[in-house]
């Protein structure tokens, strides 16, 4: 995962992550996050994931602990432009919703054996 300098103006951080979001790599978004976390005036931090091609798991515990801080100092965190399976794994744990995204009353599609 490379993950660009962040970018933004007026109390806004843009973050963008190139690549998977995995257990290798979540310790470099978490860095960023708290980075964002920490500039003075801070109202939102926006996570494009556009270039993110893999979510695991911790990619999406580190997400909602962001978001959740965001919250804690007034500012809040969200999504944008998620890839397909990048966005099915956010459908299936739920957690679009708390992050920004649209709400999906869709079912994820049928397990197949």
């Amino acid at each position: 995962m490379q993950l660009p300098t962040p970018s933004g103006g007026h109390g806004r951080v843009v973050l963008n992550p190139v690549g998977d979001l995995d257990i290798a790599t979540v310790p470099g978004l978490e860095r960023a996050l708290d980075e964002a976390l920490d500039r003075p005036g801070l109202l939102e931090i926006v996570v494009d994931l556009a270039a993110v091609t893999f979510l695991d798991s911790t990619a999406v515990a580190a997400l909602l602990r962001g978001a959740a801080e965001a919250v804690g100092r007034g500012a809040t965190l969200r999504l944008t432009e998620p890839q397909p399976v990048v966005a099915r794994v956010l459908r299936i744990t739920a957690v679009g919703p708390l992050l920004g995204l649209p709400g999906d009353h869709g079912d994820p599609a049928p397990w197949r054996r």
